[in-house]
């Protein structure tokens, strides 16, 4: 007997195997990222620090000492951004732990005595009578007793420590899946770089792999532009709260250079600084601070922020700030990185079509 070889598929039959075949690799592509949910946060975060480290890695790569020893240079870049991280906590933490003795006796007095009002109130042009009636009122019988603390009974410290400590647990958790993440990043090195750029290029051509670099490039403008900035700004408002005699000055420039990393966040400590040398009747140093404080956010976020970001993505403030905002209320704190990248991505999409 003669053996034919099978008739070829017919055109209509090749088009369904592939339909089924993109629907199948979709499909299992959806349930690996669904088994891995709860470690993509960790995921996203090490990506976004390996695309900002990258050129860094890369000059490590071309030192002599390191070259050949990708296991020696992924350690020393995971180490360092561990330690980045992990040692200003460590201090803020030791610093604050010191002051729990006088926040406790205080907390103590303040529950048998209550807080007497200040004397600044007295001197406000508007609302003194009305902010001291409230006071006296709220803070100044003894607070185990007044109406404002009877909501802050056991139960609810109680609850606010135990989801403190389950949202503490779980950043940890993150901070620590991440950094292993990190390590097996920059352990792969260029050839997981390579890998990425042609998967691109054969998925979506030329194109796409140009796009990735835009968005690599968005990611870690937006980090500079951040972070960088943020930092400047914390050591120039701290350098007021030193001029101003305020306590704790450099626990104080820490807390401003984190909130200045997000937009417009930066006044809210500093504006609380000053209300405190209010208090104390520093009414010079407090508006001196006031004025300096917004002077330097001005220049940071009005200049400085956008240069960094906006040349390094060639986009337009008003996306910069629309990408990092509402990034960071789509996504999180992730978000603020994430969210520039794709304003690149609607740029770019936007200029092809527009020729």
């Amino acid at each position: 007997m003669i053996h034919r070889p099978p008739a070829p598929n017919s055109a209509n039959e090749r088009k369904l195997q592939r339909i089924a075949s993109a629907a199948l690799f979709a499909a299992l592509v959806l349930l690996a990222l669904w088994v891995v949910r709860e470690f993509l946060p960790a995921v996203a975060w090490a990506c976004v620090v390996a695309i900002v480290l990258w050129p860094a890695y890369q000059a490590i790569e071309r030192h002599p000492w390191f070259r050949c020893r990708t296991t020696w240079m992924a350690t020393l870049l995971t180490v360092a951004v561990a330690l980045l991280v992990v040692l200003p906590i460590t201090l803020t933490a030791i610093q604050a732990g010191g002051e729990a003795h006088e926040l406790y006796l205080w907390l103590h007095s303040a529950q048998e005595n209550g807080v007497p009002v200040p004397d600044f109130v007295s001197q406000l042009p508007v609302g003194s009578h009305q902010l001291s009636a409230w006071w006296q009122t709220n803070l100044a019988p003894p607070l185990k007793a007044s109406p404002a603390m009877k909501s802050l009974h056991g139960d609810a410290i109680v609850s606010f420590g135990r989801h403190f400590g389950a949202r503490a647990l779980h950043a940890s958790m993150t901070f620590g899946f991440m950094l292993i993440t990190l390590f097996v990043i920059f352990h792969a090195g260029p050839r997981l770089s390579g890998t990425v750029m042609r998967g691109a290029r054969r998925a979506f051509g030329v194109d796409g792999a140009q796009l990735l670099q835009r968005m690599a490039a968005a990611v870690r403008g937006t980090v500079t532009g951040l972070v960088v900035v943020g930092l400047g700004e914390g050591v120039l408002i701290g350098m007021a709260y030193m001029f101003t005699s305020l306590p704790h000055a450099a626990l104080l420039g820490t807390v401003t250079a984190v909130a200045a990393m997000l937009p417009f966040c930066a006044p809210i400590v500093f504006c609380c600084a000053a209300l405190w040398l209010v208090a104390q009747g520093s009414i010079i140093g407090a508006v001196a601070l006031v004025v300096w404080g917004f002077v330097v956010v001005f220049i940071a976020e009005h200049f400085v922020r956008p240069v960094l970001i906006g040349n390094s993505t060639r986009l337009p403030f008003l996306l910069v700030l629309f990408g990092i905002l509402g990034g960071a209320t789509t996504f999180g704190l992730i978000g603020i990185f994430i969210g520039p990248a794709l304003m690149t991505v609607l740029m770019v999409l936007w200029v092809n079509w527009a020729e």
